[in-house]
């Protein structure tokens, strides 16, 4: 099965993609991932991508595709794989068409109110770097991390005006993915909104 997980920032992308990857098992993809992973590699590709990211810019198509492709080749895809954050763009999506077929596409749901609410909850530990959530997921007490005592953060891109740039960039960027995947009939939309166990529930009857 492979599988692509379209939403919002705040959505649950994250969460339900690692367990929705252990449930089918297949390997969790991220950009981010791969790009650390090659980074520390130091493969050819990973060399090229850190010469950009240690500048600040942008990893161009043309080399995330690349990495894309070098990592769907291995073992562990062989039945399949899942897609967080990944394509962001339309033209990633072509390119992606011309290496791999895709037989889902899932769109976590979510309004803008509640990706607010939980992106500008979230807190992390400045030492170990455990997540929590004002209210989904307190301390036991308040701005201490629970498992190393570490204090907890608002990291920068959870300030609310970083959360409204990161939707209005998603808006441009990677909501017209929706409309380019229906018309493939590859869509299948799931209420993110609900709770954690409600939206893997229907996450996995939309899959089996």
């Amino acid at each position: 099965m492979r599988i692509i997980l379209l939403g919002l920032p705040g959505a649950g992308k994250g969460t339900q993609a690692k367990i929705l990857a252990e449930e089918l098992n297949i390997p969790h993809i991220s950009t981010g991932d791969i790009l650390r992973q090659a980074s520390e590699d130091r493969t050819p590709l990973g060399l090229k991508a850190k010469e950009y990211m240690d500048k600040g810019h942008l990893v161009p198509d043309d080399l995330i595709i690349d990495l894309i492709k070098e990592r769907i080749k291995r073992e562990d895809c062989k039945k399949g794989f899942l897609f967080d954050g990944f394509p962001r763009t339309i033209p990633q999506a072509e390119a992606l068409e011309k290496i791999s077929n895709i037989d889902k596409v899932i769109n976590l749901k979510v309004e803008d109110e509640v990706a607010i609410e939980r992106l500008s909850g979230r807190r992390t530990c400045k030492g170990c770097g455990a997540l929590y959530h004002i209210i989904y997921l307190p301390p036991k007490r308040e701005r201490i991390c629970d498992r190393c005592g570490g204090e907890l953060i608002i990291r920068e891109d959870d300030k609310k005006e970083a959360i409204l740039k990161r939707l209005e960039v998603y808006r441009e960027e990677t909501q017209p993915l929706i409309k380019y995947y229906r018309k493939k009939g590859l869509l299948i939309i799931i209420d993110g909104g609900r709770s954690k166990e409600e939206v893997t529930k229907n996450l996995l009857g939309s899959v089996r």
